[in-house]
């Protein structure tokens, strides 16, 4: 039901791999995009959404293994909602896995 639904999957040819997913309907950003190498998370960047709090949260998972910022970020509520912005994330970083 807050599953994420991946829209695009690609590698380039230096080995990044980039996976777009649209979010669930119960928050605010549309879609988020998330860049791969190696494990560790280049960047990220979310379509929607309040836009300071996504931008900090793309900053502080720059850098983190896919599965720490999984750990930190899966299960994040947004007030009542069983989801919140880095919920979806750490869900569509669960597609790298």
């Amino acid at each position: 039901m807050y599953e994420v639904t991946k829209v695009k999957d690609e590698t380039t040819p230096e080995g990044i791999r980039v996976i777009y997913a649209n979010t669930c309907r119960e928050v605010c950003s549309q879609q988020v995009a998330v860049a791969v190498r190696d494990g560790v998370i280049l960047e990220a960047a979310f379509a929607g959404g309040c836009s300071g709090n996504t931008q900090g949260i793309c900053k502080l998972v720059a850098g983190m293994k896919v599965s720490d910022a999984i750990a930190r970020l899966e299960g994040i509520r947004c007030g009542a909602k069983e989801t919140s912005c880095p919920d979806q994330l750490a869900r569509t970083l669960r597609l790298f896995l």
